[in-house]
């Protein structure tokens, strides 16, 4: 029996479409109350006088928090804008909270209050900003070089020198932010809608003064992520700054339009890229230099180029990363950070110069196709992209595109073929795990990572089904709460790869225990058996040798107590093999496009997507997260962009009626598949995440695919009508 790889349906689904599901804002407590926050109207500044006497008589009122009355904290930071300070960073930026009965009442009071501002002239001239722009901080050097570019651009015959430019983005999930905090004592207990309920939690406790172990943290189910609810935001902190400020239970939900800016956003970025290539088509340099935009107040670096690095084989490379700091909201990672928008630059480029040396752009990437990491120097510890080209190419029907632009039409619109590639880090990070075998015959495994739509539940019961030979409604998956051993992050496509193996460790270990139980037992029909030769499958402890000298292991336990036996592990990826192996994951991306040249409409009727991700644990559930990048690299490509005022920093399209995401009339058929070949090195269920790639490459696809239909070139992100006409 084997359940890994199956299309098993979610095991969480039925909660979800039915409601039973219960998300952060969901959650009832006695007494609540409800928090509203007050958001600055100028982009940078001073909160001179707030005038909080009507709001205060207002129905159901029950507390402001004002920069002059919130308690002071003596681990906050500028950057989280926790009212510690009259100092105003950008529009929008939280400087009181009021409290109220019922969430009308608090939205009604907090339209009351009166704010007296100093402004000042907020810096929001990105272009302007380059010439003092700094290299950020990230877990790759800013600036990174190898040969020597200038020599390789004098070797090469076809050269390339672009600059390619990506907006503001938002992330958006339908789920906003929410936070309730509930006081007991010097014990807090928080629901959130974290993707990093450890991380909130440490960080929670250093700005508290507590001990972490007064704090207990809970998300079982997060309403879509994106990278932005992996981040602790000021909400996350003025929650439990409420309830000890009205020594009552809050809840604080962040509206739709404070989405826009108090919790991060994908930065704009500006990329030139220059590449040398020989007419063969061998890339002799690589130049990619980015600058992209931090907040006035805190630091986050866009590593668009750090894909770059990694992509292809070329002697000569040079990257390198600026930021300039505008009074805008700080960014944080959108999915695939940095990922998503560097290769809309590369590969679009590659694009490029596919046509300046008149190749095939899929030919012109196997002849710069490496097996070794360029930076590291390291063997990928498993790479099946070239099977991915060809296969996507042939599903694709790619050998029937013409090389020329313009030469394919469906009536009066203009069909265009284009390609790219896509990439993503592979990750593993230290994970524990808790498995219990229980007398009522059903297991529990727990981890504390997340649920966002990945699929988590269900994969870490696949795991233990699988091991145990036992029917998946027997298993009981559990997350979501800092009482579980501890796991990463919930993003960077590292979950699935750092959860289940510590999973599978603890279902092995908890199996051990119950064998070694059971030869010791006298009443046990394996009873004196060597361990090796007794197994457990499917409820039942048998001899290997003669499998009718069995019983059920729930007749064990109740001899015993009826206590559960538990297996507990804690796993990471050895040092060692962090320095023999780059670990990559890697796809090829086809899109049909058909534009109107009239109106300048685009459609994607058909992509084809085809990825190495090393073993797939759930086919239905891999697919959905494919899929769901590829709409996200479309989205990058034609929709998705924040407007910004470029005199006071207000966003004006701060809601989901003017900010362009797609509808499902905007995406067409989408085909994807995975090559299925488990990694060796990752982890020994041979499994990479999955949960970014699909969005990298897949903006650069859509826009070759524009150049194939109109003979036109946009490095300019999103793709509008207005710019295509």
């Amino acid at each position: 029996m084997t359940v890994i790889g199956d299309p098993l349906n979610r095991v969480d689904g039925r909660l979800k479409v039915t409601g039973a599901a219960k998300y952060t804002a969901e959650v009832q407590i006695r007494n609540l109350a409800h928090a509203v926050m007050l958001c600055s109207t100028i982009g940078r500044g001073r909160v001179v006088r707030m005038d909080t006497s009507q709001a205060e008589h207002a129905p159901g009122v029950v507390g402001i928090m004002t920069p002059w009355n919130a308690a002071k904290l003596a681990g906050a930071e500028d950057r989280l804008t926790t009212l510690q300070n009259d100092k105003v960073f950008y529009n929008g930026q939280p400087i009181a909270v009021v409290i109220a009965e019922e969430l009308h009442l608090a939205q009604h009071a907090a339209s009351l209050v009166r704010v007296q501002y100093q402004a000042e002239p907020p810096q929001l001239d990105f272009e302007g900003g380059f010439p003092t722009a700094f290299p950020g901080h990230s877990f790759q050097p800013a600036d990174t070089s190898w040969g020597d570019v200038e020599a390789g651009l004098a070797q090469a015959d076809v050269k390339i020198d672009q600059v390619y430019t990506t907006p503001i983005q938002h992330h958006n999930s339908i789920e906003t932010h929410a936070t309730v905090s509930q006081w007991e004592g010097d014990h807090l207990t928080i629901y959130d809608t974290s993707q990093d309920i450890f991380g909130y939690r440490a960080e929670l406790a250093s700005i508290l003064g507590i001990p972490e172990k007064n704090i207990r943290v809970l998300a079982q189910f997060v309403g879509g992520g994106f990278g932005n609810k992996g981040i602790t935001w000021s909400h996350m902190i003025l929650s439990p700054m409420a309830a000890k400020h009205v020594n009552r239970p809050v809840r604080l939900v962040v509206d739709r339009q404070q989405m826009f800016g108090t919790v991060g956003s994908r930065p704009k970025t500006h990329q030139r890229l220059v590449l040398g290539a020989t007419r063969d088509g061998k890339m002799t340099a690589i130049r990619h230099q980015v600058y992209a935009y931090t907040s006035a107040y805190d630091e986050y670096m866009e590593s668009s180029a750090f894909a770059t690095r990694s992509m292809y084989a070329c002697p000569n490379l040079e990257t390198t990363h600026r930021l300039v700091p505008l009074n805008l909201g700080t960014p944080c990672p959108t999915r695939a950070p940095g990922v998503a928008t560097g290769t809309f630059a590369l590969e679009v480029g590659l694009d490029e110069l596919a046509y300046e040396l008149k190749i095939d752009p899929v030919q012109l990437r196997l002849a710069n196709y490496t097996e070794v990491d360029p930076r590291l120097k390291l063997k990928f510890s498993q790479k099946a992209l070239r099977e991915c080209y060809l296969r996507g190419a042939e599903q694709f029907g790619w050998s029937k595109r013409p090389f020329e632009p313009r030469s394919m039409r469906d009536g009066s619109r203009l069909i265009g073929w284009g390609m790219g590639t896509e990439t993503y880090r592979g990750t593993r990070f230290p994970t524990g795990a808790v498995v219990r075998l229980q007398a009522d015959g059903r297991v529990s495994a727990g981890s504390g990572t997340g649920e966002l739509g990945n699929g988590m539940y269900t994969i870490m019961t696949q795991v233990v089904s699988d091991l145990y030979a036992m029917a998946p409604d027997l298993i009981d998956a559990r997350l979501g709460d800092t009482n579980l051993p501890p796991a990463p992050l919930l993003a960077g496509s590292r979950s699935t790869a750092s959860v289940l193996p510590a999973v599978q460790a603890a279902a092995i270990d908890a199996r051990a225990k119950l064998l070694n139980l059971a030869v010791e037992d006298p009443e046990s029909p394996v009873h004196g058996a060597a361990v090796d030769d007794v197994d457990f499958k499917n409820g039942k402890i048998f001899l290997k040798s003669a499998p009718d000298k069995s019983e059920a292991f729930t007749r064990l336990l109740s001899r015993h107590g009826s206590q559960p036996i538990e297996g507990n592990a804690k796993v990471a990826l050895s040092r060692e093999v962090e320095q023999q192996y780059s670990i990559y994951s890697f796809g090829a991306v086809f899109a049909e496009v058909s534009v109107d040249p009239e109106l300048g409409n685009v459609r994607v009727p058909r992509i084809v997507a085809v990825y190495d991700v090393g073993k797939v644990i759930n086919e239905k559930t891999a697919n959905s997260q494919f899929v769901g990048g590829i709409i996200w690299g479309v989205s990058l490509a034609l929709h998705e962009d924040t407007y910004v005022d470029e005199r006071t920093g207000r966003i004006l399209n701060a809601n989901l009626g003017e900010y362009r995401v797609p509808l499902n009339s905007d995406i067409g058929e989408i085909k994807v598949s995975a090559t299925d070949i488990p990694d060796p090195v990752i982890n020994p269920l041979g499994a990479r995440g999955i949960g970014e790639i699909g969005v990298t490459g897949t903006g650069a696809a859509v826009a070759n695919a524009i150049f194939h239909a109109t003979g036109k070139r946009f490095r300019d992100l999103p793709i509008t009508p207005e710019k295509l006409i």
